[in-house]
């Protein structure tokens, strides 16, 4: 029996960490969401995602994580099949996201949100199993430093996958899908090879996150959003103010006070 690369229970919290950007990034808009999307259909496409996500990080831990631990490929070769696994990855997501069905609902952007959610949790998981390993990162190996380093991989890793994707579901929502693929393949690659370099060189880091930090915003406030009506739109935005209202009130009020009955 071949013997794990880290301690067992090093391992489940490698995963769990990973599986911990699920969490992080149903935060925001997505959370607010039931009632407007079929949030069921969303999980799924999570699942999907999870899956893909397993067959995808194995690809690059042999493909460019085991080489440029190895040093037996230069940047250039590195790449380019940074660039392969990205176009798969664009590809499964424009099958997934343009059926018609998705389309029909106009839930492209969400589910791919949820779609890049699942594939960036798998990933980073497997990155931070490697960041754990002691053979791979120098002989530092399990330690806070790398805990806390595996938390912003998790968040960046994840937050990247699914902007991506998001923005590529609210083009399709727009009928354009072909173009999208060639801009959605370069900024996943470029998120490849960023996290997996990290796992050598931690500032590497710094490179993507100011990025998908900025990708945030217009995620939350115009892709996920965007296969809405005008009418569902203008009554998302009137529940989003009157749940900021009621929270405000309920922030506000003293605790324990009763509330009188005639008001």
């Amino acid at each position: 029996m071949a013997e794990a690369p880290i301690e067992m229970w090093e391992m489940q919290i490698a995963f769990a960490i990973g599986i911990l950007g699920v969490y992080v990034g149903w935060r925001g808009t997505i959370a607010k969401m039931t009632g407007f999307y079929d949030l069921s259909g969303a999980v799924k496409t999570l699942l999907y995602g999870i899956i893909s996500g397993v067959l995808a990080a194995s690809a690059i831990d042999v493909l460019i994580l085991s080489e440029v631990r190895n040093e037996t490929q230069n940047i250039i070769s590195i790449s380019a099949i940074a660039l392969i696994i990205a176009f798969a990855e664009s590809s499964f997501a424009l099958f997934l996201l343009g059926r018609s069905k998705t389309v029909g609902l106009r839930a492209c952007a969400p589910y791919g949100w949820t779609l890049g959610l699942g594939f960036g949790a798998m990933r980073s998981a497997h990155l931070n199993v490697r960041l754990f390993d002691p053979v791979v990162w120098d002989g530092t190996g399990f330690s806070m430093a790398n805990i806390m380093l595996a938390f912003a991989l998790t968040v960046v890793t994840c937050l990247g996958h699914a902007s991506i994707a998001t923005w590529q579901g609210s083009r399709i929502i727009e009928n354009s899908r072909f173009r999208p693929i060639v801009y959605a393949s370069i900024a996943r690659s470029a998120l490849i090879l960023a996290t997996v370099l990290t796992v050598f060189f931690p500032p590497t880091l710094a490179l993507v996150a100011p990025i998908v930090a900025w990708s945030w915003f217009p995620a939350q406030e115009s892709w996920l959003p965007s296969g809405l009506t005008p009418a569902a739109r203008q009554a998302y935005r009137r529940t989003i103010r009157q749940a900021e209202i009621i929270k405000s009130r309920a922030d506000s009020r003293i605790k324990g006070k009763l509330v009188d009955s005639e008001e």
